[in-house]
């Protein structure tokens, strides 16, 4: 056997100069540093997505699309800059990337959009049990209107998905195959090109959730050869309120409108209308500009620090973070898949999740408690919550200390 060929060292991160970038890590809380471990709901946002909003309002504010003056050429080009830039961040075509408010709504244009025209009596899309209510709801209100059905595939104790029961469930009624990339509750990473070599296989479209995962790992939609990838920027360092939809131009082509208005129309007149061309179509209304040029600029900041680098930052860290609670007493981690993202989720037998997390609060730990819009997932592990904590690129050791003080705070308070 031939010796393995050693990588080259990969530079680590300097952390001081990556927390430097984000003004709000400076913020005091409760008289003291905030350790800022809430990333799975929103990551903070750095100086330069700061910057380039901010540029925009300054210097570039007008509507995109509708008029010939110098602003709105201003602002149509960096908005058109913007999509052109997503679009190359996940390998997409700029055609096949339309602009929503973020995951949920970019679900649930797919569902009602794409799905429901599709959909008849005794039809199911195959979802998983791990999945975020905003993959499960939308396609609960359009089965239901069809006479259809949402069905969950089983997960496996320790968080992983079961496979091979994921593989029973795929049938000649599946119409769709739903699924997260990296749990939010959980941190699994879910095998996306096993999932969707299997169900194009028996010709069933698939849908990825990947809100939780293009901050954190190399996202190619034609290498994984999805149907449908969704996304929201404030997952990625990015605002808030504004996310993207790949989808195949094909199926855009095929769907029809799902919101009616402004810009989404070619012709209008009483006796009906005509739409715009791809992905035009779809983006009704002045849309969120500033968002999508803070986008840009956040998949500005990912690629200069770079994947393989916040990647192995993010890793090292999860190990250091997964050694340090196991070594807390009576702590217990929900969710220990083999391979996972930088998410800790646990629950202590002393406090309920609420408690733990105001306690942390009050230490000046920024966690989530609750059951983070994934209530099927904690029924299936009999717990009505967990506490959640979040990694991104500017969390470090110290963060880590910060959190297991709080913790054994909590036993001494609550035992």
């Amino acid at each position: 056997m031939n010796a393995a060929v050693p990588r080259p060292a990969m530079a680590p991160l300097d952390l001081a100069r990556v927390r430097a970038d984000f003004p709000i890590l400076a913020e005091p809380v409760r008289g003291g540093r905030l350790a800022y471990l809430d990333n799975g709901a929103t990551t903070q946002k750095p100086e330069s997505v700061l910057r380039a909003m901010d540029h925009y309002y300054r210097h570039q504010n007008a509507n995109v699309h509708r008029a010939v003056h110098d602003l709105a050429e201003r602002a149509t080009t960096a908005y058109e800059g913007a999509r052109d830039r997503i679009a190359r961040y996940l390998g997409a075509a700029r055609e096949e990337i339309v602009f929503t408010r973020g995951t949920t709504e970019a679900i649930n244009l797919v569902a009602y959009s794409y799905l429901l025209p599709r959909l008849k009596a005794g039809d199911e899309v195959l979802v998983t049990g791990m999945e975020h209510h905003s993959n499960i709801v939308p396609w609960q209100l359009v089965t239901a209107a069809a006479g259809a059905r949402v069905v969950p595939a089983p997960v496996t104790d320790n968080g992983e998905l079961d496979l091979d029961g994921w593989r029973t469930l795929l049938s000649p009624r599946t119409r769709l195959v739903a699924v997260t990339q990296v749990s939010n509750t959980l941190g699994t990473v879910n095998p996306i090109e096993e999932i969707v070599r299997e169900a194009h296989a028996r010709g069933i479209p698939v849908l990825v959730d990947g809100a939780q995962a293009i901050a954190h790992l190399p996202v190619n939609v034609k290498a994984l050869d999805v149907d449908f990838y969704a996304c929201s920027a404030h997952k990625a360092y990015g605002p808030t309120g504004f996310g993207a939809l790949y989808a195949r131009r094909e199926h855009l082509e095929a769907m029809p409108p799902w919101h009616g208005g402004g810009d989404m129309i070619r012709t209008v007149a009483f006796e009906g209308s005509t739409w715009n061309d791809v992905p035009y179509k779809f983006e009704a209304g002045t849309p969120d500009i500033a968002g999508a040029i803070g986008f840009a600029a956040a998949l500005d900041y990912i690629d200069a620090l770079g994947l393989p680098a916040i990647a192995a930052h993010e890793h090292a860290l999860l190990d250091e973070a997964t050694a340090r609670l196991s070594e807390i007493p009576g702590l217990r981690l929900i969710g220990t898949a083999r391979n996972k993202g930088g998410i800790l989720s646990f629950v202590m037998d002393c406090a309920h999740p609420q408690d733990v997390g105001t306690v942390l609060d009050q230490s000046g730990v920024a966690v989530r408690a609750g059951h983070h819009c994934t209530m099927p997932l904690m029924k299936r592990f009999g717990i009505p919550a967990t506490v959640r904590a979040s990694l991104a690129v500017y969390n470090g050791s110290d963060d880590l200390q910060q959190l297991v003080r709080g913790l054994h705070t909590v036993r001494r308070l609550f035992t």
